[in-house]
């Protein structure tokens, strides 16, 4: 079969085209904007790519292709989809490929959330892949154990991100109502999307179309500090449902504590593990951290022992985890100046991925780069919470082009921290004109924000 892939270069439809050609099917495909990782990675496999959406592939690199896989950033008015759709090219999504042709034989654990999927996915991939599990999997990131996104094997088990954007141009339902797990997390629920999603009601609504598609002799693994997802079980549940939280002595408490029970997973802060209150295990070394991830790490060991992963097997997994691209990744250090990239767009992963820093770094100053390029960012929907997410900044740099609002004004309340220009390199000036040694820098986006990355890294070199 040929797959031609149009928006490749997205995390899932990048790890979606990787699978495809390992299954041995012909994939080519095209994107616009492309950037590392994924641009990368389809190049090491030997896709073809073709930069935009020009009506002429259907005759050059498409012709012939047996079916047009569409991403979920595809729109009506885009050109080759408009020519696929007047020649009655056959075309489908690419959840719905996946379901068809990966996932239908497939003992599948799925990991839904508004924050954490992509690490908790990694983790629990990770896990099962060190139990000698062999799952295939296909994550929202590269998570460096693997070197890759998305991996198609021969054994019974699939770890997948269960994302709750809309699947398609044709079909506005959530991507995770196609994966139909047998073990699925609930990791957290927050309002995210503002461009699909009306409100928070909105998307708990899609959330419990997925807790709808669980078998009963299915299990759900459920954040039970979040309120939200309370309301969403309350709407109706007919699967096994465990719960996980931080311990009850631990310095940060949920506000809203799960039912009491057996089925309850805690973690303290010092790693402690248990279930029901018995001791499991402890998580001890690992290298994430954060409360948050030592949440995401034992909803992958709940989630593992669905399958028979023993707990003290799950920790020697977690032992040996070195991480996500991009998620507090570290790109370098020059000068004594640290520069760390991470995904962070909403701010409430934004507040989260601060303590985490903060926690790593004690006292020494932070400088905090942010684009808000997510279209919930772009539309001002959370920016009366950007300047409390970035409180624990010591400075902040924020990039203003493409936004609906002014980020001056809701980054007010920081005062003199705050810095805001929609010129790139009048960013990266202010960043290196205020960095001295011993400061961290942390990049926040969920796009490529111009290769700041490494543009910073060499003015910080060659300004010694």
């Amino acid at each position: 079969m040929h797959l031609h892939v149009l928006g490749i270069c997205g995390t899932f439809m990048g790890g979606l085209a990787a699978m495809a050609r390992a299954a041995g099917h012909t994939v080519t495909g095209c994107d616009a904007n492309v950037y590392p990782p994924m641009s990368t990675q389809l190049a090491s496999l030997g896709i073809a790519l073709t930069e935009g959406y020009d009506a002429a592939q259907l005759e050059a690199v498409a012709k012939g292709a047996d079916v047009f896989v569409i991403g979920n950033a595809i729109s009506r008015g885009n050109p080759l989809l408009e020519a696929i759709l007047d020649g009655s090219r056959p075309y489908t999504s690419g959840p719905q490929w996946l379901a068809e042709n990966v996932l239908r034989d497939k003992w599948v654990l799925a990991v839904a959330g508004t924050h954490g999927k992509t690490t908790t996915t990694a983790l629990l991939a990770w896990i099962l892949d060190h139990a000698g599990l062999d799952p295939g999997f296909l994550i929202g990131g590269v998570a460096v154990d693997f070197g890759v996104s998305a991996r198609l094997t021969g054994g019974p088990f699939f770890v997948i991100e269960a994302d709750e954007y809309d699947t398609a141009f044709s079909d506005k339902r959530s991507k995770f109502v196609h994966y139909r797990p047998r073990t699925a997390i609930l990791n957290n629920l927050d309002y995210d999307h503002a461009d699909i999603f009306p409100d928070l009601a909105a998307i708990e609504r899609e959330f419990h179309h997925l807790v709808r598609t669980v078998p009963q002799r299915g299990r759900l693994i459920v954040n039970g500090g979040d309120g939200n997802l309370q309301r969403v079980l309350a709407r109706g549940c007919w699967s096994e449902v465990e719960y996980f939280d931080v311990a009850a002595s631990s310095a940060h408490p949920h506000p809203n504590p799960p039912p009491l029970g057996e089925g309850v997973w805690t973690i303290g802060d010092d790693g402690a593990i248990a279930l029901g209150g018995a001791p499991q295990g402890v998580l001890s070394p690992f290298s994430l951290v954060g409360v948050h991830n030592r949440l995401n790490a034992l909803a992958a060991v709940a989630a593992a022992r669905h399958v028979s992963v023993p707990v003290r097997e799950s920790v020697r997994a977690l032992a040996a985890f070195r991480g996500v691209k991009r998620r507090l990744e570290l790109r370098g250090t020059i000068r004594g100046i640290t520069v760390y990239d991470d995904f962070a767009h909403h701010p409430t992963a934004i507040a989260v991925t601060m303590e985490a820093l903060r926690r790593l770094v004690g006292d020494k100053r932070i400088l905090a780069v942010l684009e808000p390029r997510s279209n919930t960012m772009k539309l001002g929907t959370m920016k009366a919470a950007l300047a409390t997410s970035l409180a624990d900044a010591d400075l902040v740099f924020c990039y203003a082009a493409n936004l609906a609002w002014d980020p001056a004004l809701a980054l007010k309340p920081l005062g003199a921290r705050a810095h805001t220009t929609n010129d790139l390199a009048t960013l990266i000036d202010a960043i290196v004109a205020a960095a001295r040694s011993g400061d961290h820098i942390l990049i926040m986006s969920n796009g490529g924000f111009g290769g700041i990355h490494d543009k910073l890294l060499s003015r910080l070199a060659s300004s010694a």
